[in-house]
Protein backbone atom coordinates (compact mmCIF):
# COMPACT_ATOMS: atom_id res chain seq x y z
CA UNK A 1 0.00 0.00 0.00
CA UNK A 2 1.35 3.70 -1.23
CA UNK A 3 -0.84 5.68 1.11
CA UNK A 4 -3.67 6.12 -1.17
CA UNK A 5 -7.08 5.54 0.12
CA UNK A 6 -8.60 3.81 -2.86
CA UNK A 7 -12.24 5.57 -3.86
CA UNK A 8 -15.28 2.96 -4.67
CA UNK A 9 -16.48 3.63 -8.23
CA UNK A 10 -20.15 2.66 -6.23
CA UNK A 11 -19.71 5.64 -3.67
CA UNK A 12 -22.94 7.97 -3.64
CA UNK A 13 -22.38 11.72 -5.73
CA UNK A 14 -22.79 14.57 -3.36
CA UNK A 15 -26.04 15.22 -3.11
CA UNK A 16 -25.72 19.17 -4.61
CA UNK A 17 -24.91 16.84 -7.68
CA UNK A 18 -27.51 14.76 -7.55
CA UNK A 19 -29.71 15.17 -11.07
CA UNK A 20 -32.96 14.57 -8.94
CA UNK A 21 -31.98 18.05 -6.90
CA UNK A 22 -30.87 20.00 -9.55
CA UNK A 23 -34.34 18.94 -11.34
CA UNK A 24 -36.07 19.98 -8.41
CA UNK A 25 -34.34 23.20 -7.65
CA UNK A 26 -35.01 23.97 -11.34
CA UNK A 27 -39.05 23.20 -11.22
CA UNK A 28 -39.21 25.49 -7.81
CA UNK A 29 -37.52 28.47 -9.51
CA UNK A 30 -39.59 28.14 -12.74
CA UNK A 31 -42.69 28.32 -10.81
CA UNK A 32 -41.31 31.22 -9.25
CA UNK A 33 -40.30 32.79 -12.11
CA UNK A 34 -43.40 32.38 -13.41
CA UNK A 35 -45.74 33.77 -10.35
CA UNK A 36 -43.22 36.80 -10.05
CA UNK A 37 -44.10 37.75 -14.05
CA UNK A 38 -48.19 37.34 -13.16
CA UNK A 39 -47.59 39.82 -10.12
CA UNK A 40 -45.41 42.00 -12.10
CA UNK A 41 -48.41 41.62 -15.44
CA UNK A 42 -51.47 41.99 -12.22
CA UNK A 43 -49.91 45.25 -11.08
CA UNK A 44 -48.94 47.13 -14.40
CA UNK A 45 -51.56 45.90 -16.22
CA UNK A 46 -55.34 48.06 -17.47
CA UNK A 47 -58.20 46.11 -15.86
CA UNK A 48 -60.29 46.74 -18.15
CA UNK A 49 -62.88 48.34 -15.54
CA UNK A 50 -65.46 50.73 -17.49
CA UNK A 51 -66.79 52.65 -14.30
CA UNK A 52 -64.67 53.92 -11.61
CA UNK A 53 -67.73 53.75 -9.12
CA UNK A 54 -67.88 49.83 -9.69
CA UNK A 55 -67.93 48.86 -5.94
CA UNK A 56 -70.43 50.62 -5.10
CA UNK A 57 -73.06 50.16 -8.17
CA UNK A 58 -71.90 46.13 -7.20
CA UNK A 59 -73.06 46.64 -3.82
CA UNK A 60 -76.64 48.41 -4.91
CA UNK A 61 -76.94 45.87 -7.84
CA UNK A 62 -80.23 44.60 -5.80
CA UNK A 63 -81.63 47.79 -5.24
CA UNK A 64 -81.26 48.89 -8.87
CA UNK A 65 -82.65 45.64 -10.22
CA UNK A 66 -86.11 46.24 -8.19
CA UNK A 67 -85.95 49.66 -9.06
CA UNK A 68 -85.69 49.41 -13.20
CA UNK A 69 -88.18 46.22 -12.90
CA UNK A 70 -90.72 48.55 -11.05
CA UNK A 71 -89.90 51.48 -13.43
CA UNK A 72 -89.77 49.29 -16.49
CA UNK A 73 -92.45 51.03 -19.09
CA UNK A 74 -92.50 47.36 -21.29
CA UNK A 75 -90.66 48.63 -24.34
CA UNK A 76 -89.89 46.32 -26.80
CA UNK A 77 -86.30 47.65 -28.33
CA UNK A 78 -84.00 46.30 -30.59
CA UNK A 79 -80.20 47.31 -31.69
CA UNK A 80 -79.35 46.12 -35.08
CA UNK A 81 -75.86 46.32 -35.56
CA UNK A 82 -75.17 45.07 -38.88
CA UNK A 83 -72.85 41.87 -39.37
CA UNK A 84 -69.33 41.93 -41.07
CA UNK A 85 -68.35 45.41 -39.22
CA UNK A 86 -64.58 46.80 -40.55
CA UNK A 87 -62.54 49.00 -38.37
CA UNK A 88 -62.15 52.19 -39.78
CA UNK A 89 -65.30 51.86 -42.11
CA UNK A 90 -68.00 53.71 -41.30
CA UNK A 91 -71.72 51.73 -40.98
CA UNK A 92 -75.25 52.75 -39.84
CA UNK A 93 -76.40 51.49 -36.66
CA UNK A 94 -80.28 51.07 -36.28
CA UNK A 95 -82.75 51.02 -33.10
CA UNK A 96 -86.11 50.68 -32.43
CA UNK A 97 -88.92 51.04 -29.61
CA UNK A 98 -92.18 50.21 -29.56
CA UNK A 99 -94.20 50.04 -26.56
CA UNK A 100 -96.43 47.11 -25.25
CA UNK A 101 -98.81 47.02 -27.56
CA UNK A 102 -96.41 48.31 -30.78
CA UNK A 103 -97.07 51.50 -30.68
CA UNK A 104 -93.64 53.38 -31.99
CA UNK A 105 -92.17 55.40 -28.79
CA UNK A 106 -90.32 58.64 -29.28
CA UNK A 107 -87.81 58.93 -26.12
CA UNK A 108 -86.29 62.35 -25.43
CA UNK A 109 -82.84 61.37 -25.98
CA UNK A 110 -81.49 58.07 -27.66
CA UNK A 111 -77.84 57.34 -27.21
CA UNK A 112 -75.42 54.56 -29.21
CA UNK A 113 -72.08 53.44 -26.98
CA UNK A 114 -69.77 51.36 -27.62
CA UNK A 115 -67.31 50.07 -25.24
CA UNK A 116 -64.05 47.83 -25.83
CA UNK A 117 -63.41 45.26 -23.24
CA UNK A 118 -60.10 45.77 -22.83
CA UNK A 119 -59.48 49.75 -23.38
CA UNK A 120 -61.53 51.69 -21.98
CA UNK A 121 -59.74 55.17 -23.20
CA UNK A 122 -61.28 53.63 -26.75
CA UNK A 123 -65.27 53.67 -25.51
CA UNK A 124 -67.24 56.32 -28.13
CA UNK A 125 -70.83 56.81 -27.08
CA UNK A 126 -72.89 59.15 -29.98
CA UNK A 127 -76.96 60.04 -30.05
CA UNK A 128 -78.68 58.70 -32.29
CA UNK A 129 -80.81 60.72 -34.86
CA UNK A 130 -84.63 60.06 -35.40
CA UNK A 131 -85.18 58.27 -38.50
CA UNK A 132 -88.90 58.02 -38.15
CA UNK A 133 -91.35 57.33 -35.27
CA UNK A 134 -89.58 54.90 -32.71
CA UNK A 135 -86.73 54.45 -35.50
CA UNK A 136 -83.03 55.68 -34.46
CA UNK A 137 -79.71 55.57 -36.46
CA UNK A 138 -76.37 56.61 -36.03
CA UNK A 139 -73.47 56.46 -38.29
CA UNK A 140 -70.11 54.92 -36.19
CA UNK A 141 -66.68 53.87 -37.25
CA UNK A 142 -64.80 51.63 -34.72
CA UNK A 143 -61.79 52.52 -34.97
CA UNK A 144 -60.12 48.78 -33.62
CA UNK A 145 -60.02 45.67 -34.23
CA UNK A 146 -62.05 42.78 -32.00
CA UNK A 147 -64.74 42.51 -29.39
CA UNK A 148 -67.01 45.66 -28.83
CA UNK A 149 -69.86 45.95 -26.31
CA UNK A 150 -72.46 47.44 -27.78
CA UNK A 151 -75.50 49.59 -25.78
CA UNK A 152 -78.28 51.65 -26.95
CA UNK A 153 -79.66 53.77 -23.89
CA UNK A 154 -82.97 55.71 -24.64
CA UNK A 155 -84.58 58.01 -22.22
CA UNK A 156 -87.89 59.70 -21.25
CA UNK A 157 -86.61 62.25 -18.30
CA UNK A 158 -84.64 60.47 -15.70
CA UNK A 159 -85.69 57.13 -16.48
CA UNK A 160 -83.33 54.90 -18.74
CA UNK A 161 -83.87 52.01 -20.73
CA UNK A 162 -81.21 50.02 -22.78
CA UNK A 163 -80.73 47.53 -24.88
CA UNK A 164 -77.01 45.71 -25.59
CA UNK A 165 -75.43 43.29 -27.45
CA UNK A 166 -71.56 42.13 -28.33
CA UNK A 167 -70.08 42.30 -31.94
CA UNK A 168 -66.44 41.70 -33.39
CA UNK A 169 -64.99 43.95 -35.93
CA UNK A 170 -62.85 42.31 -38.52
CA UNK A 171 -59.55 43.98 -40.28
CA UNK A 172 -60.45 46.60 -43.31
Amino acid sequence: MNGKVAVSPNRPLPAWRSPWLVGAIALIVAVLAVNAIMVYLAVTTNPGLVKPDYYERGRDYERTLASRRAADPGWTMQLDVPEGLRAGVPTTVRFVVVDRVGQPVTPERVVFYAYRPSDASRDFSVPMVEEGRGRYAVRVEFPLIGVWDTLAAASIGADEQLVGGRVRVERP
